[in-house]
């Protein structure tokens, strides 16, 4: 088969699985094996798919028919300007992430040189696969750790932090709900992509994400600000006074989270939308903080 018939199959066979992004999906498929970006693969449609690589693909389409998510598949998911190692045990990275991670950089760009002669302090909860801890590693004069209760994710994330040359992070097993006051001092930056699924809600999950992601990746608890009300108890006594914290949240929640913040006394509290115009990203200072 060419690169056009072999694309056309793909997408065809996805879509009447119910998958919509299929001619995504094979692009994608095909650049993995044969390291061509999709324009080339679009400029070599007559081009012939090796018998090796059409037996491939046939597994690959035959599991994402399953629902199986491609990252899983593959291996390997896109974050920033990277490819991550992802399994089971991590959430994969999604674009909503991608915009935590920016904004994050941005506000330690802004303070690069460290803050009173210091180097710059930030940690990651729930580090899963490891991306927005090598996000924060990424600007220089940064020390990051980064926690998990998962065992299999520090696992994961010590890989891709190793093999994209981030040796310097520290990576924790902690439970966030175990932790107490004093477990951090002196922070100036606390990114945390935490589980905000309310538990009811899981099972009405596409698929991909209900039966491939891990659950405690998710489930966020009853409302999924479980891990939220453990944040504004516990991020004041570890950050600095001009510190800030930094959280993904779904959809709906903003008006919520911004309620309970100001409940527990922090200063500045903002939500922010991603790319698709949904508020997604919550900006906090504490109170002694001024706005910025």
């Amino acid at each position: 088969m060419t690169v056009r018939d072999t694309l056309s199959w793909i997408t065809r066979t996805l879509q009447s699985a119910g998958i919509e992004s299929g001619e995504i999906e094979a692009c994608w498929m095909l650049w993995q094996l044969t390291g061509s970006s999709p324009v080339q693969l679009r400029l070599r449609g007559d081009s012939l798919v090796s018998l090796e690589h059409h037996q491939q693909l046939e597994t690959w389409v035959r599991r994402r028919c399953q629902r199986e998510p491609l990252q899983h598949i593959l291996g390997t998911a896109p974050f920033l300007d990277w490819e991550i190692e992802v399994s089971r045990d991590v959430l994969v990275p999604r674009p909503e992430t991608e915009v935590l991670a920016l904004k994050a950089q941005d506000w330690l760009r802004q303070r690069a040189g460290g803050i009173g002669g210091r180097p710059l302090k930030a940690l990651d909860i729930g580090t899963g696969s490891g991306c927005l801890a090598m996000a924060l590693a990424g600007i220089p004069g940064v020390s990051v750790q980064a926690i998990d209760v998962s065992e299999a994710a520090l696992r994961i994330a010590r890989s891709n932090a190793a093999r994209l040359g981030f040796n310097g992070i520290v990576f924790l097993h902690r439970d966030l709900r175990s932790l107490g006051a004093t477990e951090f001092q002196n922070l100036d930056l606390i990114v945390s992509n935490p589980p905000y699924i309310p538990t009811d809600e899981l099972s009405q999950l596409d698929p991909e994400v209900r039966d491939h992601d891990p659950r405690l990746a998710l489930d966020g608890g009853v409302d999924g600000l479980e891990f939220y009300r453990i944040l504004a108890r516990l991020g004041q006594h570890w950050l600095s006074a001009s510190g800030c914290l930094l959280l993904e949240f779904g959809d709906g929640q903003a008006a919520a989270l911004v309620r309970l913040f100001t409940e527990e006394g922090w200063g500045e509290i903002s939500p922010e939308k991603d790319l698709s115009g949904r508020e997604r990203i919550l900006i906090v200072h504490p109170s002694a903080a001024r706005a910025i």
